[in-house]
């Protein structure tokens, strides 16, 4: 079986990546190849953040990876908080407190108006090739969190294709047939076959 790294320690973000890949690749995370280094994530868009993350494993550790960065982009807030989502309430990476930051700037903003949708870019090195592939989904900001799966906003995004339910209240099959990363991924997949 083909090994590829994620440059990840995210064990959500990991889950959802093999549930999504299957047997057809053995994913292992940057803890698997020694790298316990703070990655740094300071490009302004989330395509550039995803190729950092790539370029440093390739640069410190030697292996082909893929990396990803995903952002909410939500209409009514300019498209925050975008390439700022994990640590939008601050550098914690907190995800209750993103929620509740996204709630309190909401407050007051009609349905209609509470348009919004997440995005994810992969970043694959291999050797000094990069290729980036993308995944969205479109859907709304809820008033209050519902459901208890999932992770990050997932509690407070209905997508549009998803019969009115958050991310949080669909099975992880359910969610990763529809998601943004789910769809970046099959990209990525898909080319990955393609080499064989």
């Amino acid at each position: 079986m083909r090994e590829i790294v994620f440059a990840t320690n995210n064990e959500h973000k990991l889950q959802e990546l093999r549930e999504i890949v299957g047997h057809k690749f053995n994913i292992l995370s940057l803890a698997q190849i020694g790298c316990h280094d703070d990655i740094p994530e300071t490009a302004s868009t989330i395509e550039g953040n995803a190729e950092m993350k790539a370029r440093y494993v390739k640069q410190h550790y030697g292996y082909d990876c893929f990396s990803d960065d995903t952002g909410l982009e939500i209409d009514a807030l300019g498209g925050e908080p975008g390439v700022y989502s994990a640590r939008y309430a601050g550098p914690g990476h907190d995800s209750e407190a993103n929620i509740d930051k996204v709630l309190a700037k909401l407050q007051g903003v009609p349905p209609e108006r509470r348009t919004a949708r997440f995005r994810t870019a992969v970043a694959l090195l291999q050797g000094q090739q990069l290729h980036i592939f993308e995944g969205k989904v479109e859907g709304h900001i809820l008033t209050e969190r519902h459901g208890t799966g999932g992770f990050g906003y997932d509690s407070i995004f209905a997508p549009v294709e998803g019969r009115g339910l958050t991310f949080a209240q669909m099975q992880p099959q359910e969610k990763n047939a529809i998601s943004h990363r789910g769809r970046a991924v099959a990209r990525l997949v898909q080319f990955l076959a393609s080499q064989e």
